[in-house]
């Protein structure tokens, strides 16, 4: 893969990052030449799109297939009152333009389902699952683990949240295998058992604090620092201002 060459502007641009020992040039050209598929433009997906814009991340695709409504907008920080009835990919794709617009974005404006997902999948280096139902969750957690795709999960509940990245086609450093999100998760809850934000109510800054968390992980995988959360579910407990961490293996 050639190496892309940092512009001026984007030297300047990203000079935080550049002078960062863990990260310099070579990690910033490594963010210019990433390809990451954020699934969802929601609550999750928001932070998510702009942090990785923002970080210099060269191409975001962005899967969904809903409109920005006004109760959106509680935490989907991404939207505005002006783009309220438009589709969400339309409404990310420019305010992603005016985060930075070296950045190009690829909509994908439909409902990703197990048939599509592996296909769509296989044409990025890494996922990032901002979805709000367990048949996508599944759905893209799958097709990752068939196309050898890192994927970053979380999910968010009320006050709660939680991130993991799954990357189930590696070992881990003992040898085996590393867990898939099955093994966490072996199967759905029956419906209706686990209520949707609609219903049960989620706040809107706790999207913010797991998708910033979600972009980090992202970051990290790409630039090749720190220690992914694999094998490891990050928990936040937003009311009691708390971290804690759960390590789970391959079943």
């Amino acid at each position: 893969m050639t190496t892309a060459a940092l512009t001026a502007d984007e030297i300047e641009r990203y000079a935080r990052h550049i002078v960062l020992p863990e990260i310099g040039g070579a990690g910033q050209q490594r963010l210019k030449q990433a390809r990451v598929l954020v699934i969802g433009a929601g609550g999750l997906g928001a932070p998510v799109l702009e942090y990785l814009a923002a970080a210099g991340v060269g191409t975001l695709g962005v899967i969904d297939d809903d409109t920005v409504s006004l109760s959106n907008l509680q935490r989907q920080v991404i939207h505005g009152t002006d783009t309220v009835g438009l589709l969400k990919t339309d409404s990310a794709k420019a305010a992603i333009a005016r985060i930075n617009p070296n950045t190009t974005v690829e909509p994908h404006t439909f409902r990703l389902t197990k048939d599509n997902a592996p296909a769509l999948v296989a044409r990025y280096d890494i996922v990032v699952d901002g979805s709000d139902n367990f048949e996508t969750r599944y759905a893209v957690a799958d097709a990752c683990a068939s196309e050898g795709k890192p994927l970053v999960h979380a999910a968010v509940g009320r006050f709660d949240g939680s991130v993991t990245v799954l990357k189930p086609f590696e070992d881990a450093k003992d040898g085996k295998p590393n867990p898939s999100y099955r093994d966490l998760f072996p199967e759905a809850p029956p419906p209706g058992l686990v209520p949707s934000c609609a219903e049960a109510g989620v706040l809107g800054a706790l999207t913010g604090v797991v998708g910033t968390l979600q972009a980090m992980e992202a970051i990290k995988l790409i630039t090749g620092v720190g220690e992914p959360l694999v094998g490891r579910l990050l928990l936040y407990d937003g009311l009691a201002a708390r971290f804690d961490t759960i390590r789970y293996k391959r079943s």
